[in-house]
């Protein structure tokens, strides 16, 4: 179940690694589609705005767990092309016993600073009480997300990208079913609906675990293993913290456009929700080649492979502008039909339909330059470069901060809707300048020089 990706022609191998991932990530998305669609309809459109209102709170907390582990395996890639066996087994021990000193730490922040941090978003009074318990219940259990993300990555390290998919397939079903029996018989509300998140991605990051050890010897560290490593540790947080830091400082700037947006009420909240939720559904792709991106450049740099690496980059952008432009047509031909499946017919649609509009009509526009965010960014970090990748999140933020703030002062729901479409234009041009200064500082560093002047 292990995949060489140093080895094939590039755009073939990117895409078969890549197909099980959009798949996973569709049925990430639609798990959390489930909580909102549940609780729009059997809780009703206020609740629905309060678990959209914690959304990039969400991805605050989650993003920033995904960052750490995604840097954490980085390590784990490299050394698995350069056929490390004892580094991979040392990297996977080190990475977990860091991972639950985090867990510890995201957990206590996120408790502590969860109600202040509602207020300052503007979360309106009658969505408040709502949105604080589902995301104080996330919080709490952000183990199991943080672990489960954790044993992705590392499956994904070595090439296997099935057997995450497998388990995130199980989940999805398994938090529909709880989410129906926790809201509709246990009448839980947005309770209901926060736990059987939880209590789903804690199943798979089981099965995960219990796989590895099975199934992939390779992974499975040994008794000698089990001791946080000095270099190692390291050499995983200079990967780690920087991906976190971009995952967080990117959602900083998402939590300022909902702030934005929350000034416009419950009903601009809850329609703006499903729309986000309906966009982040067929945007899957993207984010699908960016984690194919960090394997396979991190398979090649750890080969040595400098040429390859470049090669799957053209390979991934011309297959990531062909995604984007379906994905626009996709969503605007979907957006109607999906916002029916959020809200109970008693709610007026003709009221909810032009909020949504506005969002994702401006969004399309701009796929391309989101596409190639993943794929420059997740090359960067493959190769080892954290600082830069981190960066674009900075100019990411600066973007959408300047955007929400005018939309605020002039009250103007459609600037306020822009924030997504300035910050993707914004570290599009950032991580593709970044990325052309990586790969001649890698050339500097590691490429013989014959074979540098051969290239040219």
């Amino acid at each position: 179940m292990e995949k060489d990706m140093t080895k094939g022609r590039p755009l073939p191998v990117i895409l078969k690694f890549m197909l099980p991932l959009i798949i996973g990530n569709i049925f990430q998305q639609l798990y959390n589609m489930a909580d909102t669609i549940i609780v729009g309809r059997y809780v009703g459109a206020d609740a629905l705005a309060a678990v959209g209102s914690t959304g990039t709170i969400m991805f605050l907390t989650v993003g920033f767990s995904q960052g750490i582990t995604a840097g954490f395996s980085v390590l784990t890639a490299q050394r698995f092309g350069a056929k490390d066996t004892e580094g991979v087994k040392i990297s996977v021990a080190n990475g977990i016993l860091l991972s639950l000193i985090f867990t510890v730490l995201i957990s206590s922040l996120s408790l502590l600073g969860m109600r202040p941090l509602l207020k300052l978003m503007n979360t309106p009074d009658n969505i408040f009480q709502d949105a604080y318990t589902y995301i104080m219940i996330i919080s709490a259990g952000i183990i199991a997300t943080i672990f489960y993300n954790l044993f992705s990555s590392y499956l994904r390290a070595v090439g296997n990208s099935k057997i995450p998919l497998v388990f995130l397939v199980f989940s999805a079903a398994l938090n529909v079913i709880l989410d129906l029996v926790l809201i509709i018989n246990f009448k839980m509300g947005v309770a209901g609906a926060a736990l059987a998140t939880i209590i789903s991605q804690g199943v798979s990051a089981i099965l995960c675990l219990v796989y590895i050890y099975i199934r992939m010897p390779s992974l499975a560290p040994n008794r000698r293993h089990w001791k946080l490593h000095g270099q190692e540790s390291r050499n995983q947080l200079a990967m780690g913290i920087p991906m976190a830091l971009q995952f967080a400082i990117t959602a900083s700037g998402t939590m300022v456009m909902q702030s934005a947006i929350n000034l416009f009420g419950s009903v601009a909240v809850a329609s703006f929700t499903a729309a986000s939720k309906v966009q982040n559904l067929v945007t899957q792709g993207m984010m699908a080649m960016g984690q194919t991106m960090a394997t396979y450049s991190g398979q090649n740099f750890g080969k040595g492979d400098i040429k390859r690496i470049r090669q799957g980059v053209k390979a991934a952008l011309e297959a990531s502008v062909v995604y984007a432009l379906a994905a626009a047509v996709l969503v605007c031909i979907l957006l109607k039909p999906a916002l029916g499946l959020f809200f109970t017919g008693d709610v007026d649609m003709n009221s909810m339909l032009p909020w949504a509009k506005t969002y994702i009509y401006m969004s399309v526009i701009f796929y391309i330059p989101l596409s190639s965010i993943f794929v420059f960014r997740n090359t960067m970090q493959g190769c080892g470069y954290g600082f830069l990748p981190m960066m674009g999140g900075v100019s990411e933020l600066v973007a959408r901060l300047v955007v929400a703030m005018i939309s605020m002062a002039v009250g103007s729901y459609a600037l306020a809707c822009f924030c997504d479409p300035a910050a993707w234009v914004t570290a599009a041009v950032f991580t593709g300048v970044s990325y052309l200064f990586v790969m001649k500082d890698i050339r500097r560093k590691y490429e013989k020089p014959e074979t540098a002047a051969s290239e040219k």
